[in-house]
């Protein structure tokens, strides 16, 4: 009787099994919601309000939360890092307070005092970060610090709000970039697409991107890898102080004044937007172009109320706490599959 001996290539090639080939990864599962919920509330404002969809309607949820998209972005990354950073609404502030008073006090060019706030936002940002890095402090705490600390220093310039009338920079918040038809987006706009595009490839395509990604998913791991953990752990923080004076100059030119209670609880929207964008709070996993659809939603959610008319605002709060305790949800759905042995 004769053996006819299999191949040695036999178990390389076999296909693989529909269950293998066809498993999506838990890891994309947030996002996917975040997309489908989006589409879903688009459809139904659609269908219930008359002029709902349009152009302009979905651009302005764009030009109403650049600032909040600006903000977010840095937020991701600190939250990719497994870090939190509470400072940026407090900062915003403190941008726009800096900026109305050099431009319409001091009489100071907007093409020098922004520069300079961008830089104060970057040092603030640097300090935390170098703080938590070096003396192993949490998160939580030193930017706490931040946030009393930026808002104190609001009122330190003026417990008053500070108008700005400088015609060159009223001229630059009412730009527009023309796209078609009668649609248009603001320069706040075109800055914050241009710095999501940015993050992305910072990301994705980025030494510094792949380090956060490792730290944020096992900090261990990444200083065995000899990757930069301390680096990282500051860069991020950076990155998050200069996104938050760069918000606040967006918001300066949105809302052409200075004052120290702007941007109150935006460190919340930034972290509700980034938590329902699909990025863990535990860190390592997560996209910026979930961020920006996070964001999104928080502002349909808004456009949607406004149509409807006859929901008071706090409607928006209400639909977003029910939103994160779902996405939380599904975050520990994530966790749990990803925990399990194969």
């Amino acid at each position: 009787m004769s053996v006819v001996p299999t191949p040695l290539n036999a178990t390389s090639t076999a296909a693989p099994t529909p269950t293998t080939a066809t498993r999506m990864n838990p890891k994309f599962l947030p996002l996917i919601a975040t997309l489908s919920l989006f589409v879903a509330m688009a459809s139904l404002g659609s269908v219930l309000y008359t002029g709902f969809f349009s152009a302009q309607v979905f651009l302005n949820l764009l030009i109403d939360n650049a600032f909040l998209i600006i903000v977010a972005v840095g937020m991701t990354f600190v939250i990719l890092s497994g870090g939190i950073d509470l400072s940026v609404g407090s900062v915003v502030a403190l941008s726009t307070m800096v900026l109305a008073t050099l431009v319409e006090h001091r009489g100071w060019s907007p093409a020098v005092a922004i520069p300079l706030v961008l830089l104060m936002g970057t040092a603030f940002g640097a300090f935390m970060g170098f703080l938590i890095q070096r003396y192993r402090l949490q998160p939580f705490i030193v930017t706490l610090a931040g946030m009393f600390l930026a808002r104190g220093l609001c009122y330190l310039i003026s417990i008053d709000s500070i108008s700005i009338t400088n015609e060159s920079f009223s001229e630059l918040s009412q730009w527009r970039l023309p796209l078609w038809e009668d649609a248009s987006l603001s320069l706040g706009a075109v800055i914050a697409i241009a710095v999501l595009l940015a993050a992305v490839f910072i990301a994705h395509h980025t030494p510094f991107g792949r380090a956060v990604y490792a730290v944020g998913g096992n900090e261990h791991s990444a200083v065995l890898m000899g990757l930069p953990v301390r680096r990282t752990l500051v860069g991020v923080y950076t990155l998050s102080g200069f996104c938050s004076a760069l918000a606040g100059v967006v918001f300066t030119f949105y809302m052409l004044s200075g004052y120290g209670l702007h941007a109150v609880g935006m460190e919340l929207d930034a972290i509700a937007a980034v938590v329902i964008g699909g990025t863990l709070l535990t860190g390592g996993v997560g996209y910026v172009a979930g961020t920006l659809f996070g964001v999104l939603m928080l502002g349909i959610i808004q456009t949607l109320i406004a149509f409807d008319g006859t929901l008071s605002s706090w409607w928006t709060r209400i639909v977003v706490g029910i939103l994160l305790f779902v996405f939380c949800l599904l975050q520990r759905l994530l966790t749990h599959r990803t925990s399990r042995p194969s």
